[in-house]
This record gives C-alpha cells, structure tokens and sequence, in this order.
C-alpha cells in the first residue's frame, strides 16, 4: 500500500469512507480523515520512535507529561528529565500534516514541506508557554515524506547523541529509516482505516490492476 500511495496506483474500489466523504480510487481521503482508525496510530508509531531515540541516547524521558504549563490541561507528546540543552529540559510534539490534504494542497503544491511548515509554526504556538522552562521542538512530518525544518534539526543532534552513546556514525541514519518507515506504516494504517466495511474479505475485492485493500 505505501508503494502504491507513493506511485499513484489504485488502492481500493471508489467507496464510502466511514465519515461520510466519497473515495476516490487513490484512496487518500485516509490521510487525514479524522474517523481513520488508522489516523492516531500513525501519530504514536512517530511518537514512540522519537521515545525509543531518546532511551537509546540515555536522555531519559516521559510521554504526555502533565503540568508542564500552570493552569493548563496542555501536554506535548514527551519531555526529558534530565536538562536537553542550556539547562533545561527538552520537551516535544510530534505532528503528521497530510500533504495532500485539501487545506494544504495549493501550498504543498508549491513549495515542498510548506505543510509541515505550518504545523510547526501551530505547533510552537499553541505550546509557547513552554518556552520558559523547557526546549520545545515541534516535529512534523509530512505524509508524502517532507520533514519540517525543527524536525530535520532535531533528528540530525539525536543521531549524533545517540552515536556518542554507541560509537556507531551510522546511528543518526538508522533513525532517520525508522520514521521514515513509521510514517509509511502509518499512511497505510490511515488508507485502510478509511474503508470501513464498504469492502468484504473475499477474493472479488481485487480487480485486474487494483492492489488488494486487505
């Protein structure tokens, strides 16, 4: 499914998403349908591998940690607790923006990353409380591959924490494969989490040059 999201090909059958919206054949409505099963899976598949990173750099960390920001229910997807940089904590957001969302096609269009962009600018916003205490980094990754400038950062100093740690250079390159491959498991959770029950499990499902949805 992921090599066919990245070629173009045909996913599935036009269908009726769970939501109500109509699928086309490329089935990318998925992406970012908000009643995707497979929607939150990919956001934890990201989350959990920025985790592991960190564990791996020995920067010991939680995710959703609460009262960071007095007064406030808001909780970014981790923070360390141990100082990241300029003695504070490091704290995180993960964010996956589809670039072929309607809202941001025009600009996707364009100027690659320009979603993953945005979200960052969101991102940075909406957590600006937090930047008193802690070194908040937002993280957007685009469904179709483009990384946001803070991503990109961020993953290049894990890496090489990470290699300080293991002594292997090739460290900051594994990690960049793992999101990467995160974020096409978590497309294709998202496409297939479209389909609902408008496709059954036999063999009819697949036609002559359609990959299979299931």
């Amino acid at each position: 499914m992921a090599v066919g999201l990245r070629l173009g090909l045909t996913l599935c059958r036009p269908h009726t998403c769970p939501c109500g919206a109509q699928v086309d054949a490329l089935g990318t409505h998925g992406l970012a349908c908000k009643k995707s099963a497979g929607r939150y899976p990919r956001h934890g598949l990201l989350n959990d591998t920025i985790w592991r990173a960190l564990q791996r750099a020995q920067v010991p960390s939680v995710k959703e940690p609460t009262g960071l920001i007095p007064s406030s229910d808001l909780r970014p997807d981790g923070a360390s607790t141990l100082p990241w940089a300029r003695g504070r904590c490091l704290a995180w957001d993960v964010t996956a923006p589809d670039t072929l969302a309607p809202s941001h096609l025009q600009a996707t269009a364009g100027c690659a990353g320009a979603a993953a962009a945005k979200a960052e600018a969101t991102k940075s916003a909406k957590y600006a409380a937090l930047s008193s205490t802690h070194c908040f980094v937002p993280l957007a990754f685009e469904t179709l591959g483009a990384w946001g400038e803070q991503a990109k950062d961020f993953v290049v100093q894990l890496g090489q924490r990470i290699a300080a740690v293991t002594g292997d250079m090739r460290e900051g390159d594994f990690l960049r494969q793992r999101l990467s491959i995160a974020i096409q498991r978590g497309n294709a959770l998202a496409i297939r989490g479209s389909l609902g029950l408008q496709l059954g499990n036999g063999p009819d499902d697949v036609d002559d040059g359609h990959i299979s949805c299931h």
